[in-house]
């Protein structure tokens, strides 16, 4: 593989909320279709080999709106379980875990559809996905979630799970994981279309 882009979906009413949307399945607003149309831009002149995305609504339609619509969806994509913490705001949590923090303190378990899940187990999803974009000739692509695409630049990178922390990642914007030296590397991160 020649490199990676990595596309957050569009905004959503619950990402604008700032509330943690994990397996919710909220589609985009219409400030989120049109972060996804302006993706069009970064795309342009690419040949792109593989395209996967989240089975969620709003990363599928984002892809599609960018002009990705020969896709795969991919169940390790999913954004973080978040278990009893979903559609919850980090303000409201905090109300009962005084300085709670996701990436230090994990989550609470949820109900049979929100289990909620470790960044560990984030981090083994996204080495999956790793695994199967490497053997691509080109360009691949992968279409998801703010936190799950901040664990998985983190084991791009060979860092911990927990290291995603350090990506800060908004709606609707692309970023790329490439080489240099043969070495993985960042070469954009966070841009805006």
């Amino acid at each position: 593989m020649d490199e990676l882009i990595l596309l957050r979906h569009g905004a959503t009413e619950w990402s604008r909320a700032l509330r943690h949307t994990g397996r919710t399945d909220i589609p985009l607003t219409p400030e989120g279709e049109e972060q996804a149309r302006a993706l069009t831009g970064a795309l342009k002149g690419r040949t792109i080999s593989l395209v996967l995305t989240s089975p969620a609504e709003r990363a599928r339609r984002t892809a599609e709106l960018a002009g990705l619509t020969d896709f795969r969806t991919d169940t390790d994509m999913w954004e973080w379980d978040y278990g009893g913490y979903e559609g919850i705001t980090t303000a409201e949590i905090r109300e009962s875990r005084p300085g709670w923090y996701l990436w230090r303190d994990g989550v609470i378990p949820g109900d049979a559809a929100h289990p909620g899940e470790t960044v560990e187990q984030v981090g083994e999803r996204a080495d999956r996905v790793i695994a199967r974009v490497l053997p691509v000739e080109g360009t691949a692509a992968l279409v998801a979630h703010g936190h799950f695409l901040r664990v998985l630049t983190a084991r791009w990178l060979g860092l911990p799970p927990h290291d995603g922390k350090l990506f800060k990642l908004d709606t609707g914007t692309v970023s790329v994981l490439g080489f240099e030296h043969g070495e993985r590397a960042v070469s954009r991160w966070n841009a805006p279309i």
